[in-house]
């Protein structure tokens, strides 16, 4: 098995790894054509949509594939990209696929799509797909999470090969300006099917060329949303929204528990103090036994600011209660939790953060944690990772776009790390706030994170809140001899807890590997 492993681990990046994936999941699927005979069979018009100079050529590759599919109930519209507009008298479907010029569908793609349809009859469906990758000639998959909002505001991660349910898309296309960009076009169909919107994990698509976010998406998400949000360009031509702020302002309570590590501590609170633009917080420091003079002299400089108090708590580590203890002392209706081995980088983090947390529909918000060397230390949590959970994109170098751009842009997660962690306070007492009982230090934000999520509200991410963390300077390893049999009772609760040993997370994809925080293939069926 650890030769497996290591044999694995040194494939799956190799342009060979995806080449034999693809083999499997067409010999897997060979033979298939047609959904339930019981069941109405989806028809779909496949309208291809380009630009009125596409070579001839591209259009036949993307005709081939079309008249090679498994699926025989479709018709054929080989179009340019200004007759999406009167597409809802020009084409004749269930549905309707958008293929652009020069990709090219998998032979099984239509009865992947028709099957998911008589599942559900969803308003839109969407798979993953390959495109060659900007490195070379071989090709890259893209597996994608199931809907998520807002990462689909930020970048386009929907299309290619996009199938919407004929209603949707007349009633969309009989609005469309004459003069409405193509990507303006596309966020508006969309978001009119949204939130009946079903991904299917498969690959059903191979794009013609490499992906590139289009800058123009951003006048697209603009446009959609008016005065409810500003657009921003983000990086790598992503779009930055600015949701807005309530006003005023409301106190945010910032906890920091703590035992001595002084100069933690320190650089902790006073990168807060120089670089937080947010105004108006306190700042709740939960002493944990701490002995040190040099500590309780720093605790005296605190104690002339106005905005910090100080709790003492001589009571065993049970990182859960130390929290709870402070929130329950909070004059804040937000709760913002922060390990003591943080530092601020970019002062708009906490209004960041907030903009996601006074949503109605906002959960935890998370931020994106570094390790000194500016890697990425946290940008998500996946939960079911390693049968348990784990950082999404970790060691990812910070200029790197990475699995297609997903660190740099804000989007729903299942769980955030509660190294920072920004929630309504509200909603943290609602579902009882951390377990100081089963789960006393670790899986605790895990454990919150999906208490919110299933009590209705939405976990983010947002990169756009920067952070070094020194992670476990102050407590130390999970798995040091010292903490093995407390951390081993505390992963089997939660396993239990939630089936972590065989979680999917919807928001990661079946198509990864969910022992691996690379985002790489899944080698291991």
């Amino acid at each position: 098995m650890r030769a497996g492993n290591v044999v694995r681990d040194a494939a799956r990046d190799l342009p060979l790894a995806y080449d034999m994936w693809l083999d499997e999941e067409d010999r897997r699927l060979a033979g298939h054509s047609s959904v339930h005979p019981d069941e109405a069979a989806p028809t779909f018009a496949i309208l291809l949509v380009g630009t009125e100079e596409a070579a001839e050529g591209m259009v036949d590759r993307s005709r081939r594939s079309v008249e090679a599919q498994t699926y025989s109930a479709w018709s054929f519209y080989p179009s340019s990209v200004t007759d999406f507009r009167s597409g809802a008298t020009t084409v004749d479907g269930d549905y309707v696929l958008l293929l652009h010029v020069g990709d090219r569908l998998p032979r099984s793609a239509l009865f992947r799509l028709a099957e998911q349809i008589v599942e559900d009859r969803p308003a839109l469906l969407y798979g993953d797909d390959d495109r060659p990758s900007l490195r070379g000639k071989e090709r890259q998959p893209w597996f994608k999470p199931a809907w998520n909002e807002e990462m689909f505001l930020a970048l386009d991660y929907l299309s290619p090969a996009l199938a919407v349910r004929r209603d949707i898309f007349d009633r969309v296309s009989e609005r469309a300006a004459p003069d409405l960009p193509f990507d303006a076009f596309l966020v508006d169909l969309v978001m009119a099917a949204s939130p009946e919107i079903v991904h299917v994990p498969a690959i059903l698509n191979h794009a013609g060329a490499p992906p590139l976010p289009r800058p123009e998406r951003l006048s697209a998400v603009a446009r959609h949303l008016g005065d409810r949000a500003r657009c921003l360009p983000g990086p790598f031509d992503t779009v930055h929204v600015h949701w807005p702020l309530p006003d005023p302002l409301p106190l945010v309570s910032i906890i920091v528990p703590t035992r001595d590590k002084v100069d933690l501590l320190r650089a902790c609170l006073e990168s807060v103090f120089e670089k937080t633009a947010y105004q108006p917080y306190e700042i709740i420091v939960v002493d944990n036994g701490s002995s040190e003079a040099s500590t309780f002299r720093y605790f005296d400089e605190l104690a002339s600011r106005p905005n910090v108090k100080l709790i003492h708590s001589a009571a065993a580590y049970n990182f859960s209660a130390l929290n709870n203890l402070a929130a329950r002392q909070a004059q804040g209706s937000f709760l913002l939790l922060l390990n003591n081995d943080t530092e601020v980088i970019s002062p708009e983090w906490l209004d960041e953060m907030m903009r996601y947390a006074c949503r109605e529909d906002g959960g935890a918000v998370g931020a994106k944690l570094l390790y000194e060397d500016g890697s990425i230390q946290h940008a998500g949590v996946v939960v079911g990772m390693g049968e348990a959970a784990g950082h999404a994109h970790r060691f990812q170098a910070p200029d790197d776009p990475g699995y297609f751009w997903q660190a740099h842009v804000p989007h729903f997660v299942s769980a955030v790390t509660a190294a920072c962690l920004l929630v309504r306070r509200d909603k943290y007492e609602a579902v009882g706030g951390l377990d100081e009982e089963g789960l006393p230090i670790a899986y605790n934000d895990v454990d919150l994170c999906l208490k919110l999520e299933r009590a209705g509200w939405r976990n983010v991410y947002t990169p756009h809140a920067l952070l070094y963390h020194h992670e476990s300077k102050s407590r130390g390893n999970d798995l040091s001899v010292e903490h093995l049999d407390r951390y081993m009772r505390e992963l089997r609760i939660f396993q239990e807890r939630w089936g972590a040993r065989t979680y999917a997370d919807p928001l990661h994809n079946p198509n990864l590997d969910r022992y691996s925080e690379r985002y790489s293939i899944n080698l291991r069926r």
